[in-house]
């Protein structure tokens, strides 16, 4: 079938990609390897190399930490985008761009077939699969890994066989996926949702038991909803990440234990870490409140969840996305302003906020004398938000609300 074909295949250099470039070797097919810096930190050229080692055709390397920074990952910060309210979507946030780059490079060699290393199990073969058939449905998608139905240990004996060098052994089975928004940590004893992660698990935080005695604070600047400031140094996102990462981690903030429904029907217990994400979310929605009304506060937090729905579900490139993404703009014309954060042994505390456009008046809200406002309007507010439940009661009496009768 693949013989004499085409085929991109999109590649970390770990254990999946790296036998796919090799199974698509021996089924005739010329495997072009795609791989996209994102973040991830591994050496381009040492990818590149051990990938044409495999049996790859060429291997394309392309740096994409900004384009994903500005297209993907500011949208989601925007929109405080956490699906099942603790995971910052960064691996699902990483799968539409390389979706797109892998398609834009079977255009220049002429490829009729896009491939990913995704098993039949996660949620990463959807977001491939849907993402091309959203930009390019004239392409197919092969995924060597789900149709060949290999398990973990039978990968890592292919791999052996065939003298593919991979990261993972039989000593480390964890599947980690890395870029600059967080990191992933899956498979192994991990796959025990009662099984406490050891230290050899993380490597962007560190424990909160061996973090600083003294907390820390920094300061995040933010303009229209995006953090653009750090401790008052202006820095493109891509930097401000990186810095604030390394810092929040450092104070062991940004581990995360959950288990979570994947889009394929199954709960999945993972361990993910998100120092520079949890920081500014946390940060971000603070600011929202200082300058958001509370209408649009209570709906956003409506479309924030579908949004997170959208991005992990693999619906990037889909007409309704695009319209949570124009409300969401729309929403942060005002969202300026400086959170000052305290990090202190894995908690992110919100030490300080303030805001050119702050909706909240301390003249206002004062229980001094001077208050500006007005006490005595209340009761007449207060007997008009009311006045339906007056009535109400007042129709029907003490039996509103009595318990229904007995049926013994």
């Amino acid at each position: 079938m693949l013989e004499g074909k085409k085929v991109v295949l999109a590649y970390s250099g770990g254990l999946d990609t790296s036998v796919c470039v090799k199974w698509l070797e021996r089924q005739g097919a010329e495997p072009y390897a795609l791989y996209l810096d994102l973040g991830q930190g591994e050496p381009s050229e040492d990818v590149k190399t051990k990938a044409l080692e495999i049996g790859a055709t060429d291997v394309f390397v392309r740096d994409a930490k900004a384009e994903f920074a500005r297209e993907y990952v500011a949208p989601a910060i925007k929109s405080n985008a956490l699906y099942g309210g603790k995971y910052p979507l960064f691996t699902a946030l990483g799968r539409p761009l390389i979706a797109k780059k892998l398609v834009e490079a079977a255009r220049e060699v002429g490829a009729t077939h896009i491939a990913h290393g995704s098993t039949g199990k996660g949620n990463d073969q959807v977001r491939f699969d849907v993402t091309t058939a959203s930009i390019a449905p004239d392409l197919t998608v092969v995924a060597p890994v789900r149709d060949w139905n290999m398990s973990r240990p039978e990968e890592m004996a292919y791999a052996e066989e065939h003298g593919i060098p991979v990261p993972t052994t039989k000593e480390s089975p964890y599947s980690v996926d890395e870029n600059l928004w967080g990191r992933s940590i899956e498979a192994g004893p991990l796959e025990d949702p009662d099984h406490e992660p050891t230290e050899d698990v993380f490597d962007l935080t560190t424990s909160p038991e061996n973090a600083p005695d003294e907390p820390q604070y920094v300061e995040i600047g933010f303009q229209e909803g995006l953090p653009t400031t750090l401790d008052g140094e202006e820095l493109p996102l891509v930097e401000l990440i990186a810095e604030l990462g390394a810092v929040a981690g450092a104070n062991g903030v940004g581990r995360i234990d959950m288990v979570e429904d994947r889009l394929v029907g199954i709960k999945s217990r993972e361990i993910y870490e998100s120092p520079a994400a949890i920081a500014i979310l946390a940060a971000h929605r603070e600011l929202e409140t200082l300058t958001l009304t509370r209408d649009v506060l209570r709906f956003k937090t409506t479309v924030e969840q579908r949004y997170a729905e959208l991005t992990y579900e693999g619906l990037w490139f889909t007409p309704l996305k695009s319209a949570l993404d124009a409300f969401i703009t729309e929403t942060q014309e005002t969202v300026t302003g400086t959170v000052r954060l305290k990090l202190y042994k894995g908690n992110c505390i919100i030490a300080g906020r303030s805001a050119p456009n702050a909706l909240y008046s301390k003249d206002l809200a004062t229980y001094d004398p001077n208050s500006t406002f007005d006490e005595a309007a209340a009761a007449g507010f207060i007997a008009l938000w009311g006045l339906s439940a007056r009535q109400w009661a007042s129709v029907n009496g003490d039996t509103a609300h009595s318990p229904a009768p007995s049926q013994h």
